[in-house]
């Protein structure tokens, strides 16, 4: 089974995939939203938040056929099944990996432990652990850091959460 992508309406992704796992069993369609966690400060207190990792899409993953795809395109807040010249076009497996990799059981890519030394970024533990050379940025005020992940073969920046255990410059 291979891996699609639907834009739907932004705040609808949800109602999307309730709609699908209703008219499909999990052996023939299965969804996935993925989720990030965020650390965010309001009034002086953080705060544990989950965010959706790529806003307006829903990915599925089946064997898509025509059948199933006149189905879906009558799915109510679908604006359309990405494609790049067909009706529907695969995920690049290797795309698809990666994201599969950072995202946990729950399909929410968790926070990364992460120490700072000489500006050399060093993952301890978490979703980006062996993955340092992914990451482009760091803003430690926030506690985020700029992950360059490929959608669509399109690179796309995504803030993922940290939490840095130490900083030595």
């Amino acid at each position: 089974m291979e891996w699609y992508a639907l834009f739907v309406e932004s705040g609808k992704e949800e109602e999307v995939q309730k709609w699908l796992d209703f008219h499909f069993d999990k052996e023939t369609l299965c969804s996935l939203i993925p989720k990030r966690c965020l650390r965010e400060k309001k009034r002086g207190i953080s705060y544990r938040v989950c965010k959706k990792l790529f806003p307006g899409y829903v990915f599925i993953q089946t064997d898509m056929d025509f059948n199933k795809y006149k189905v879906i395109k009558k799915i109510p807040g679908l604006i359309r099944v990405l494609n790049t010249g067909t009706y529907y076009s695969q995920i690049n497996p290797d795309e698809m990996s990666l994201i599969l990799r950072l995202l946990g059981d729950n399909a929410v890519i968790d926070l990364s432990r992460i120490f700072v030394l000489n500006s050399k970024i060093l993952v301890k533990d978490g979703p980006l652990y062996g993955m340092e050379g992914l990451i482009k940025k760091l803003n430690k005020h926030t506690n985020r850091a700029k992950v360059q992940l490929n959608f669509m073969n399109e690179p796309r920046m995504v803030d993922l959460g940290i939490e840095i255990l130490h900083k030595v410059d």
